[in-house]
């Protein structure tokens, strides 16, 4: 062997027990080659007892990275492992895992020496114009590139985009702001090039870093997806998520052959799922999106296993109101027949839009606008502050309940337990007399005003609260002071 090893001239039989539990990849490589090992006292069987080892055998005997090492670390320390064996490439992810003694290994030679006690050989270098195959791109199938994903962990390279490039569209940052202090989904609408995309990019910068147990969940997902970026094992900040509208429900929501796979709404958990064009995505697709919505994961049942995947993200859609993309609020200069614009607009369901709190039309910049820049517009950070400190209220709040944001909260609870402040909801009640606004509407408006609330530093929302939270609700302007400007 290219170990220094010699292959027992016994039988032997490997078992890999439970055998109810499906197993495909090539991680278990390495700790078959230990166990042939062990059983033919090339090492002491005793020293790989209570060892977990992970990765890949190549042919000439060099352990090479595999996906999931931090799930696989994370499981092994729930089971009482306290030792495992890692390829070196991936040493840094697996030392994540607390309460855990990680060894990295470049070779199978090199992890015999180790558990025999003798010097550790020197490897090899790697043949020139040869990469590391791991680092050549482990794109996920079904869902990377060839499915027109662009994932971008928020870490994963280069400044974001601040807000402060943003010139006017004063009610879709509102919304921006909203959106990031109470969890709520929105839905962006108006003609190419008004800002959409622009405004989408910036949502990430605005939710608060991840905590560490966030950071190791959402590392986690990467791992498993291959997507992790290079040199930076924990990803510790929102990531987005932007499928191309073409993208299939595999590469969407999870699955593909053998066991299921995360698609975008997993590898987009505890960041933002953008969805641009969304009238142009598979009514179908679109549709799937309702569970992770309302349950925070997916379940994605395959002949080789049901698996359950995190999927608790913050929905942003984009879409032109009309085909040909010109009809503005106003309906000036668009050539599509009234018919065609209903059905265009009709593509996005009814069930999911009940889901989206926030609605906002975004109208093209003003020439003069656009031509002073955004000059006065808040940057990021002076946001980003107060939806922090927004959350941080809400979260004091909730400290007694499962929830910790008001986009989570049920209706019921609203109604019941957190009341707005007496006379309050009048105009929404008067919007339900006029059949503008539902019962579960109405849950939805208070939950906006609630985050508004907390932007405003308000114990209890106000006529005003309400007023605004209607107001990116339904799209209608009701004369409210947005978010951050003085009354």
């Amino acid at each position: 062997m290219n170990s220094g090893a010699e292959w027992p001239q016994k039988k032997l039989t490997v078992g890999l027990s439970p055998a109810s539990v499906p197993k495909s990849g090539s991680g278990f490589d390495l700790a078959v080659a230990c166990a042939v090992l062990g059983a033919a006292e090339r090492i002491d069987p005793r020293r790989i007892a209570d060892l977990m080892m992970i990765g890949e055998l190549g042919l000439d005997g060099r352990v090479r990275p595999v996906r999931g090492v931090l799930p696989a670390v994370l499981a092994a320390a729930e089971a009482g492992y306290e030792q495992v064996v890692v390829p070196e490439q991936t040493a840094a992810e697996a030392a994540l895992v607390p309460g855990v003694a990680v060894l990295g290994v470049n070779s199978l030679r090199q992890l015999i020496a180790v558990l025999a006690g003798e010097a550790v050989p020197e490897e090899e270098p790697r043949e020139p114009g040869r990469p590391d195959p791991m680092l050549a791109g482990l794109a996920l199938p079904g869902s990377g590139a060839a499915a027109g994903l662009a994932s971008r962990p928020a870490d994963g390279g280069g400044p974001l985009p601040d807000l402060a490039d943003v010139a006017g569209q004063r009610a879709a940052r509102t919304a921006l702001e909203v959106a990031a202090a109470g969890g709520h989904h929105l839905y962006l609408k108006g003609p190419p090039g008004a800002g959409k995309t622009m405004l989408a990019e910036r949502l990430p910068a605005l939710l608060p870093p991840l905590t560490r147990r966030e950071s190791l969940e959402v590392t986690a997902v990467h791992s498993v997806a291959g997507v992790l970026p290079p040199g930076k094992p924990l990803i510790d900040t929102p990531p987005y998520c932007a499928p191309h509208h073409s993208a299939t429900m595999p590469s969407l929501v999870g699955g593909g052959n053998g066991l299921p796979r995360p698609g975008a709404v997993t590898l987009a958990h505890r960041g933002v799922l953008f969805l641009d064009e969304a009238a142009e995505f598979s009514g179908r697709v679109l549709d799937a999106l309702r569970q992770p919505l309302e349950s925070g994961h997916v379940v994605v049942a395959r002949s080789a296993g049901v698996v359950r995947l995190p999927a608790r993200f913050l929905l942003v859609l984009a879409a032109n109101p009309c085909p040909c993309g010109r009809h503005s609020l106003s309906g000036a200069g668009c050539e599509c027949p009234p018919a065609v614009v209903r059905r265009y607009q009709a593509r996005l369901s009814g069930p999911l839009m009940d889901r989206v709190d926030l609605r906002v039309g975004v109208e093209p910049v003003g020439r003069r606008a656009l031509l002073e820049g955004a000059a006065g517009g808040e940057p990021t950070a002076v946001v980003a502050g107060r939806v922090l400190d927004a959350r941080e209220r809400a979260s004091a709040r909730l400290a007694e309940s499962p929830w910790r944001l008001n986009g989570e909260v049920p209706g019921h609870e609203l109604r019941t337990r957190w009341r707005p402040e007496p006379g309050a909801l009048r105009e929404a009640e008067r919007d339900m007399e006029r059949g503008l606004l539902t019962a579960r509407g109405l849950d939805r408006v208070l939950r906006v005003a609630w985050t508004v609330a907390d932007l405003a530093g308000h114990d209890r929302p106000a006529a005003a609260d309400v007023a605004l939270a209607l107001q990116l609700r339904t799209g209608v302007s009701r004369g409210a002071v947005p978010v951050g400007e003085p009354v």
